[in-house]
């Protein structure tokens, strides 16, 4: 009998992102099914069981399905991102039970306004936030039963060395991304939230959001390069040749690798500045540290980060010898 493989790729994408599919899809069917039975406005927004928010239910609709499609987005990228990673069955069961979470609310907030005349007499029963979590539970079962198991961690060569044995004349490269899921996350949900308050309210009022989005989601997601120019790093979601920091191997005095406790050494993810150095940590684990020739470090955590290293150091011992030469 033939072994299941796990789901990976591109395929394991696409299972992210289907759940929010069939909510816009079922959003936009049920929509074109009471339009003609919606006042104007409806109610959008309860305190309680109250309405206390309303706006017209072309800007209503807008609004759900820019969400949704800021989330189907966001889920996909970060199963792209952590395709081997084995929490990515956790991260789809998550985006299964987020989206029935929304569709249920968006399309029961739909019926509730069904055939009212006065939307500030629409009420939101509470049985209404539990049938959503209900939903939530089983879709996000079904999410995991779709996912798989997560697929195994690529194997790393044994025997780590300072330095590759690289033939004189011969040049290497060596790249690995690296991202944070909550950074990731975070990103999206701001840029999310600015474009429905951009939609519902104003764009003035969506800048701060939207700024913090973008300022973000370039640094969750980074392409480590080491190549005969020296180490470099390049946001993922930017044109490779964006750089926001490259030290060239005249800057570099040594470099090693160790693992990296973030909070413990830095007190958090992204780009860190701290006495005697700086890096960007995304999360704890294996890093290279850069000694640079001011004194200062640099590190960065990254997987395979031995063989970076290696290949660091190997290019650095070149660039002194053609110095000394």
């Amino acid at each position: 009998m033939r072994s299941v493989r796990p789901s990976t790729g591109p395929r394991r994408v696409r299972i992210a992102v289907l759940p929010f599919v069939v909510v816009i899809l079922t959003l936009g069917a049920l929509y074109a099914g009471v339009a003609g039975r919606l006042p104007d406005p409806l109610a959008t927004h309860f305190g309680g069981d109250r309405a206390d928010g309303f706006s017209s239910a072309q800007d209503y609709l807008a609004g759900c399905l820019a969400v949704l499609l800021v989330f189907s987005v966001g889920s996909g990228l970060l199963v792209r991102l952590r395709v081997h990673a084995p929490e990515v069955p956790w991260l789809i069961a998550t985006s299964y039970a987020t989206a029935a979470v929304l569709g249920c609310s968006m399309c029961l907030t739909l019926l509730a306004n069904a055939d009212v005349t006065d939307a500030s007499a629409v009420r939101e029963p509470q049985w209404q936030t539990l049938v959503s979590l209900g939903v939530a539970l089983p879709a996000g079962a079904l999410g995991r039963l779709l996912a798989g198991a997560a697929p195994p961690p690529p194997r790393r060569a044994r025997g780590e060395t300072p330095r590759l044995d690289l033939p004189a004349g011969t040049t290497a490269g060596w790249s690995r991304t690296i991202s944070s899921p909550p950074l990731v996350a975070l990103g999206v949900v701001l840029l999310g939230a600015g474009l429905l308050v951009g939609i519902l309210a104003d764009w003035l009022s969506s800048a701060g959001l939207l700024l913090g989005g973008a300022a973000v989601l370039p640094l969750a997601s980074v392409r480590v390069t080491v190549d005969r120019h020296g180490l470099s790093l390049s946001p993922t979601f930017l044109p490779y040749r964006c750089r926001f920091r490259r030290i060239p191997l005249d800057r570099v005095a040594e470099a090693g690798s160790r693992r990296i406790a973030c909070f413990a050494e830095f007190g958090g993810w992204g780009y860190r500045i701290r006495a005697g150095g700086s890096g960007l940590v995304l999360r704890s684990g294996e890093g290279i540290v850069v000694r640079l020739t001011n004194g200062k470090e640099f590190v960065v955590t990254v997987d395979d980060a031995a063989t970076a290293v290696a290949l660091l150091n190997t290019y650095t011992d070149r660039a002194r010898a053609r110095q000394g030469g």
